[in-house]
């Protein structure tokens, strides 16, 4: 069974920086694309990043994009996200996900049907 549990949370403000971690186990962490998606109160769950599993294929939200940077490190079995320039609506539980597949694409990698293991998420907050 898929184990995946985020870290790296917090309270920050507005300008500054997070960097979160997903750390899995049950399964080959290397053969698959991983996923990272936010749900903000009363909101549903959107897409944020996803990372193909070399690392060398990224795909980003528009609304991340230039700010957050998906990575892996496939020794260690963790993805993370580094999140820069922080706004108050990044404000979020973040998931990590990981993926049927093992590349991604934008054709299918915000879907979140292409993912078939949840983390129980981390709470980002931004304050202005």
């Amino acid at each position: 069974q898929t184990r995946l549990v985020e870290s790296g949370g917090g309270l920050v403000q507005a300008g500054n920086s997070l960097r979160l971690s997903c750390a899995t186990s049950g399964r080959t962490f290397s053969s698959y694309a991983m996923g990272w998606f936010r749900q903000a109160p009363g909101k549903e769950r959107e897409f944020v990043a996803a990372i193909s599993w070399t690392g060398k294929t990224t795909y980003y939200a528009d609304s991340v994009k230039g700010r957050f940077t998906i990575s892996r490190d496939n020794a260690k079995n963790t993805v993370y996200l580094q999140m820069n320039t922080l706004k108050p609506e990044d404000t979020a539980v973040y998931y990590c996900a990981a993926g049927r597949r093992s590349s991604v694409s934008g054709s299918y990698s915000n879907n979140e049907d292409e993912y078939d293991s949840w983390g129980q998420g981390t709470q980002v907050t931004v304050s202005s």
